[in-house]
């Protein structure tokens, strides 16, 4: 199977049974090592490619284990510690790997809790596993920018000098979507001069200046949406609906009580335009929180839901647009939800500081 549809079964099993896996053992099992095997190409069950619980003692500290060790000629290439699926992924609870990455000959660290994966490096000190990683993989919404880097640690096209090489780059390059996207989502006055200086002579008064804090945002919002639209437009040709229509997809939501509505599944439902338009508004708004790719989305009959970390029982807000009247269903510490209503869903940008509070209750 190639390397890209690998990836892409694995995600949709773990995606389906992704809510029974209750222990990290079983995340190890039923994603980490079919991660391993099927997507990177190591033999699990040969320890001369893939040793489980390897020991890595250091100093007085005996007994440390690292989940698993790939091996190259005898020679670990790269270490990874595993968590339960929906576990946070810091490097506060993986000190056996920050040790054990320094006194090892390994120079690639991978923390992950089955459906996302960092992959450190020591770019900031040599033999010091850095703090940020380089590489972020999301299962459910892969960023196909990182997969040529990521096939370089297959078994069978193995680089690790290629992949030290662009590490720096993809470090930086995704520090700097993040900046991006915060910006987008609420520019800052330098941000608006930049352009504001570019199609307007005049000198930016206070007046000016927050005209153009209100356009720059506008316009921002608008850029996003065309593009969305046209990918989304592109996407839809030649699979029957008309560009523009609603998408039917089947639905997976499941209510804060994880029950499930069975007559929306069979009959289906509709995402439009719009709704993913005010997702990735949402996404933008909360990239200053959390990574983006933790944001995700589930839609119903009744409402578009955006959650963290595709878990239900951490919702940042229900997009209510099956109606004349659009609502933003917001929630409270306790998960009450309230709902505002809108208009247009540039209105969003005026509730940042209660979706970012929000997510980050949800990330503590």
């Amino acid at each position: 199977m190639a390397f890209e549809d690998a990836l892409s079964d694995l995600a949709s099993k773990v995606s389906e049974y992704r809510d029974t896996l209750q222990t990290e053992e079983a995340t190890k099992n039923a994603v980490v090592m079919p991660f391993i095997s099927r997507v990177l190409g190591y033999d699990v069950f040969n320890p001369a490619e893939v040793v489980p619980e390897f020991i890595c003692d250091i100093g007085i500290k005996k007994g440390e284990k690292i989940d698993y060790a790939i091996m190259r000629d005898g020679v670990v290439q790269m270490l990874i510690e595993a968590k339960q699926i929906g576990t946070p992924l810091t490097l506060e609870n993986a000190g056996q790997l920050v040790r054990y990455f320094h006194v090892s000959n390994a120079r690639i660290g991978v923390l992950t809790n089955g459906q996302y994966w960092n992959f450190y490096t020591d770019l900031d000190k040599s033999n010091i596993m850095d703090e940020k990683p380089f590489l972020r993989l999301n299962l459910f919404d892969v960023d196909p920018y990182t997969l040529p880097e990521l096939k370089k640690l297959t078994k069978s096209t193995f680089d690790l000098e290629s992949v030290l090489i662009a590490a720096e780059e993809l470090k930086y390059v995704s520090a700097l979507k993040a900046e991006i996207a915060r910006e987008f989502a609420d520019p800052d006055e330098d941000f608006m001069r930049l352009f504001a200086t570019r199609v307007y002579e005049g000198s930016l008064t206070a007046k000016m200046r927050e005209f153009f804090l209100g356009i720059t945002r506008k316009a921002a919002t608008q850029y996003i949406n065309d593009r969305v639209n046209e990918r989304l437009k592109s996407a839809l040709q030649g699979q029957g609906p008309a560009i523009g229509a609603a998408v039917p997809v089947p639905d997976t939501t499941t209510t804060l009580d994880d029950t499930e509505d069975e007559a929306d599944v069979d009959r289906g439902i509709e995402t439009t335009l719009e709704e993913i338009e005010a997702y990735n508004i949402v996404r933008a708004i909360v990239a200053a929180q959390v990574p983006i790719d933790r944001i995700a989305h589930r839609d119903t009959k009744s409402y578009f839901g955006v959650l963290l970390d595709d878990n239900n029982r951490k919702p940042i807000c229900r997009l209510h647009f099956n109606r004349k009247q659009k609502y933003l269903g917001l929630f409270d510490g306790e998960k009450n939800e309230t709902r505002i209503p809108i208009d247009r869903v540039e209105e969003i940008y005026n509730h940042v500081d209660a979706l970012r509070a929000t997510v980050s209750a949800y990330a503590e």
